[in-house]
């Protein structure tokens, strides 16, 4: 589907649910949009909805500890955000999981010259194949800066492995830093691709 005029583009904020939790699997994208999409259906078919991957504390095993600073980031339009908001404490089965999530509160977006993605999915493993479809989809959002590739990822979904990297835009100004922020890039936002944030704040996310 493609994306609507940027003059369409709704004007989305952050909902941030602190987390209380033991371990969750490292590649847990799709179990974790599998239970938000079940307490909240609209998810699935909201287009500027996007939930990040929730940090985890480094390592290889593929079970992980919660960092204690763990949140969950979901973004959505403003006009769904009450929903979201009316949450006071639930809880979730992420991969088998238990996951409570407390009291959330709303977070407006603000423009830095800098942001960051964890991921943003790709159509192959190459990565000059990357960078020209990044290229294609921010000229069409009229969004320039400079560009950064970081690692290549994978992650595992229903539809299969899904390639990915890490994405740094640097002197982005304020206009643009909001569009980009507002729209993202790339498919499968429900599993944390293609969502940006400010480098300074990402880590703390």
């Amino acid at each position: 589907m493609s994306a609507p005029p940027v003059a369409q583009q709704p004007n989305t904020v952050d909902v941030i649910f602190p987390l209380v939790g033991g371990f969750l699997p490292r590649d847990h994208a799709q179990a974790l949009q599998d239970a938000l999409c079940a307490q909240w259906p609209w998810l699935a078919t909201e287009p500027h909805a996007a939930i990040h991957a929730i940090k985890l504390v480094p390592g290889l095993d593929g079970l992980a500890m919660l960092s204690r600073r763990a949140r969950l980031l979901v973004r959505v339009p403003e006009h769904r955000a009450p929903e979201l908001l009316a949450k006071t404490g639930m809880d979730v089965q992420v991969g088998g999981h238990a996951l409570h999530l407390e009291t959330p509160h709303q977070r407006e977006l603000q423009a830095h010259a800098t942001l960051y993605a964890y991921k943003v999915a790709a159509p192959s493993e190459d990565e000059s194949s990357f960078l020209a479809e990044v290229t294609r989809e921010l000229a069409s959002l009229d969004i320039g800066g400079e560009r950064v590739c970081g690692k290549r990822q994978n992650l595992m979904a229903q539809g299969g492995l899904i390639h990915a990297f890490s994405l740094m835009l640097h002197a982005l100004p304020a206009e643009q830093s909001l569009r980009l922020q507002h729209h993202g890039i790339g498919a499968h936002r429900l599993l944390g691709c293609g969502i940006f944030l400010p480098h300074k704040s990402a880590a703390a996310v």
